[in-house]
């Protein structure tokens, strides 16, 4: 879903073409400024606050952030025996958080002898997103991952028809779908629930996360002979220009059939 993931363009199943045969490393590496400032909290304590951020691209990876020592509270990190190895990036040696009676471990990581490749990492240090209890961009509570700048979605009214099945029995279908269009993903239909089946939906315990889009709700499919599980998702509570879709369903093409105008979904 950005420059490397997904079906960007240095992502693993690249969306369009070059004008040149693509050589070198597996994984492609792109470091560049981010220019917002970034907070990250831990047990109530401040343990990142920059204005100096670096992101680091990496193809099949979310974007990740690199901050200085100066602006990491470097009290807060007891160093650890852990270390990984990473053939694009170098070692990584790791430390662990500690605030107060809350520790997580290993959730720090810096490269501090890269490889010849990837100089620019030396001496900064990146964190476990999911272990900090709370981040921000600028003034904005992030959560789920950071939010990419070449990460973007729109979403359009259509007159397409959509029919959706499973073991032949018609689930949903309409001819007023919004679609969502995001950047390296499948485009995806929501459908208006007054087109959907929902008597045969029930909430199931699943809810994803998405930081551009907000929490998607899923829902089980309960067939004559079987359930499916998390056959679909519904955004109750969406965020920016995802509010248009508010309680419209989106099925999983790849666990029950979605047609488009007549053609077969296949993610």
């Amino acid at each position: 879903m950005s420059l490397t993931f997904g079906h960007g363009p240095f992502g693993r199943q690249p969306g369009g073409e070059f004008n040149f045969t693509r050589q070198g490393p597996d994984a492609v590496l792109y470091w560049e400024d981010f220019p917002k400032r970034v907070r990250a909290e831990f047990n109530g304590k401040t343990v990142i606050d920059s204005r100096r951020v670096k992101a680091l691209h990496e193809t099949g990876k979310f974007m990740v952030f690199y901050f200085r020592r100066q602006d990491v509270d470097m009290e807060q990190l007891e160093p650890s025996a852990h270390r990984t190895d990473c053939p694009h990036k170098g070692t990584a040696s790791y430390w662990t958080v500690r605030v107060g009676d809350r520790v997580a471990e290993n959730a720090v990581w810096s490269y501090q002898d890269p490889v010849a490749s990837a100089p620019f990492l030396a001496g900064y240090l990146a964190f476990v997103f999911e272990n900090m209890d709370a981040w921000w961009q600028e003034d904005e509570r992030v959560y789920a991952h950071p939010r990419d700048p070449y990460h973007r979605f729109d979403v359009h009214r259509s007159s397409r028809h959509v029919v959706v099945r499973h073991g032949g029995v018609v689930i949903a279908e309409s001819y007023k779908p919004r679609i969502l269009f995001e950047t390296g993903t499948a485009a995806r239909y929501y459908l208006p629930p007054e087109d959907v089946r929902t008597e045969l939906l029930n909430q199931s315990e699943t809810v994803s996360q998405c930081p551009y889009k907000g929490d998607g709700q899923h829902w089980n499919l309960a067939g004559e002979e079987s359930t499916v599980q998390d056959a679909a998702w519904t955004l109750p509570d969406p965020l920016g220009e995802a509010d248009v879709i508010t309680g419209f369903f989106c099925f999983y093409p790849t666990k029950v059939e979605v047609e488009a105008n007549g053609e077969r979904l296949v993610e």
